[in-house]
């Protein structure tokens, strides 16, 4: 059964273009906050609220390392996220459907 919340909360974090921007930019390696705004020309503020609802839905994840923070993309909560939509729109092929798939190929 999917849970409405979470898959809310985790649609409205990957909505917003910045973020998005922000977990491509993680998705292969760990970035510090500077370095990502600076990759994606937006204002340091910005982009630690755009982080902060990333580890709040577990999309990123968090390292300290001395002074710096790291972050990176979490790709099973990204998976987690594709399942939860799977879960709330099966794909389920009505009989209707085949029929009329049939007829459009012939």
């Amino acid at each position: 059964m999917t849970e409405p919340d979470d898959l809310d909360e985790l649609l409205r974090a990957v909505a917003g273009r910045h973020r998005r921007r922000i977990l491509f930019e993680v998705w292969e390696r760990e970035r510090g906050a500077g370095e990502l705004a600076d990759r994606l020309g937006l204002a340091p503020a910005s982009v630690s609220e755009h982080l902060k609802v990333l580890r709040k839905t577990g999309l990123v994840t968090m390292r300290v390392n001395r002074t710096y923070r790291l972050y990176r993309a979490c790709p099973e909560r990204l998976h987690q996220l594709a399942d939860l939509l799977v879960q709330a729109f099966p794909v389920t092929v009505r009989a209707q459907d085949s029929e009329e798939t049939q007829e459009d190929t012939t």
